[in-house]
């Protein structure tokens, strides 16, 4: 299991130098990321990806969950009303929910995927404003360790919260 941590650092050479640090505690770059103003972060640094920006992990699970639902809703409404020389099975059931709730996912993902992702909106001023968010995705028992090193190595970035707990695997 791992956490995400989120710290706000002050500029593009601070968030070089805690890259840095944080790869020789041996936090992986696949688990760092960063979020700064269009244009001004460098290349070699991991930046967020698509997923991470935009609202549509959320949207496509609402999709799903919403589609899913209203898709055994028809599929029970077809079962007990068929269509006039239709004689339909209970697995029709299932097979409407399924394609309600793919319908869902991909429908609504659609729509979130233009939405910038709510989690990060509350940065979005100091981001503008120069400063760089950093995301940390670190084990939940390295979790403190990380904390107190980047505390007394930089007093100076400030702890922007935690996520809830996240799967082990991407």
């Amino acid at each position: 299991m791992r956490r995400r941590l989120y710290y706000m650092l002050p500029n593009i050479p601070a968030a070089r130098a805690e890259l840095d640090e944080l790869l020789l505690a041996r936090i992986e770059e696949r688990n760092i990321r960063f979020l700064a103003k269009d244009g001004t972060l460098p290349d070699d640094m991991p930046g967020c990806s698509f997923l991470v920006k935009t609202d549509l992990i959320h949207g496509a699970q609402l999709g799903v969950i919403i589609g899913g639902v209203v898709g055994l809703l028809a599929g029970i409404f077809l079962v007990t009303f068929p269509p006039e020389g239709l004689t339909m099975r209970t697995a029709a059931i299932l097979l409407v929910a399924l394609g309600g709730a793919i319908f869902g996912a991909w429908a609504s993902g659609m729509n979130a995927a233009a939405i910038p992702n709510k989690k990060l909106e509350q940065y979005a001023d100091r981001i503008e404003q120069g400063q760089v968010l950093m995301m940390v995705d670190v084990p939940v028992r390295r979790m403190k360790e990380i904390e107190e090193m980047i505390a007394k190595r930089h007093p100076d970035f400030k702890f922007g919260g935690e996520e809830p707990p996240m799967l082990a695997f991407p």
